[in-house]
């Protein structure tokens, strides 16, 4: 998809150098992919405690083994 965008220069440049990408395009796009991860992590995070285990005994789980 072609997508006309007008971006600083400045963090454009940062961004390639920190990242290594030799392209605007390669690192617009690591840098996306990257906030992708980053949102998806923070997602999973919210979960923390909301997982209910019931009964479960880990120390008999071992045992099974």
């Amino acid at each position: 998809m072609a997508t006309n965008l007008a971006l600083d220069d400045k963090l454009i440049r940062e961004v390639q150098q920190l990242s290594g990408q030799a392209t605007k395009k390669a690192a617009v796009t690591e840098a996306l992919q990257e906030y992708i991860q980053k949102r998806q992590q923070l997602k999973i995070i919210d979960l923390f405690g909301t997982i209910e285990y019931g009964d479960y005994d880990y120390k008999k789980q071992r045992k099974k083994s």
